[in-house]
């Protein structure tokens, strides 16, 4: 057989080898993504759980002492607490867009411990 039959018939063979394939089988289904609300409520409470008695989770969100956490969907939070000037104050967003930056202090002795206030809806 000479080099340029063999030539031919290996890109005939991957002609009809290319052709002749069956459509690459579909991507898996991505799992079902988790629940951002659900998430962020977990991670707090968690938190708040490890506390001993005279500790309390500081929690703030754009300046504003947080003490309660309400999720009323997966993506949205309703984040309510104190500004510095003791002003009620609620912040709205979604999930994904709040940052909370946490830390753990001491209550002065005879002082009960704050806690965090976590809503979901019903």
């Amino acid at each position: 057989m000479a080099l340029g039959e063999f030539t031919k018939q290996i890109a005939q063979q991957a002609i009809l080898s290319a052709t002749s394939k069956e459509a690459p089988p579909p991507a898996p289904a991505a799992p079902p993504s988790e629940n951002p609300a659900a998430v962020l409520l977990g991670q707090i409470s968690a938190m708040q759980k490890a506390l001993k008695e005279d500790e309390e989770l500081v929690v703030n969100c754009q300046n504003i002492r947080v003490v309660e956490i309400f999720t009323p969907s997966r993506t949205m939070a309703v984040v309510t607490g104190h500004d510095s000037e003791r002003n009620l104050t609620r912040i709205i967003g979604g999930v994904e867009s709040l940052q909370f930056a946490c830390r753990v202090v001491k209550v002065h002795p005879g002082v009960k411990a704050a806690r965090i206030n976590l809503v979901t809806p019903r």
